[in-house]
């Protein structure tokens, strides 16, 4: 192969490799921390900025409408309220525009699924820090250092590139949503019908 495109995709498949001893440790507690959550009439929210916030949407869109099967909706929402939003960046700065969310709408038993390729987005952060104190599990996406506040679990992929940590992101979104699905009873409640 030849080419910046060559090497990306050499880079691509030998990280996918050295993220299997991440998803044999962290894994199976994320998909846990998920179903329970559901399964208990909780809800998910998610953060990201940028790509993650795109993955974050991503992956709201995959468990509250479908992934690959019929099942129930699951409550999943992405923080993207741009009145919310901007009005907290106005009155309160950035750095709490998703904190401020996660106090208007997290619950004790809801899960914060927060994404970061660096980790240390300050905003992301601090949502972290208020799902904790309102009782919210934290699920973290993150490149090579984690999410520096502490999630209680936190898919760390082993890598600098943001690309190649975006790239592993949503494989990671996919195979939470293969799990969710084999876990989560099918035909219930599936689709309202009209009478």
């Amino acid at each position: 192969m030849t080419g910046s495109w060559g090497s990306s995709l050499i880079e691509h498949s030998q990280l996918i490799e050295r993220l299997m001893p991440v998803l044999e440790l962290s894994f199976e507690p994320a998909v846990t921390m998920l179903v329970h959550c559901f399964a208990t009439a909780h809800k998910v929210l998610l953060c990201g900025n940028g790509g993650s916030w795109c993955d974050a949407a991503h992956f709201s869109a995959e468990l509250s409408v479908r992934y690959a099967v019929d099942r129930r909706a699951l409550a999943a929402l992405v923080l993207t309220d741009p009145a919310t939003l901007t009005a907290s960046a106005n009155d309160l700065g950035y750095d709490r525009v998703y904190a401020r969310q996660v106090e208007a709408l997290g619950r004790p038993g809801d899960v914060l699924v927060a994404i970061s390729t660096s980790g240390r987005s300050k905003n992301v952060l601090e949502a972290v820090h208020a799902a904790k104190f309102r009782g919210l599990s934290t699920l973290g996406l993150s490149g090579h250092e984690g999410i520096i506040a502490g999630c209680d679990v936190d898919l760390t992929v082993p890598s600098k590139v943001t690309a190649r940590i975006q790239e592993a992101h949503a494989l990671l979104i996919h195979l939470l949503c293969e799990a969710i699905d084999e876990r989560i009873p099918k035909g219930e409640d599936v689709r309202w019908k009209s009478q």
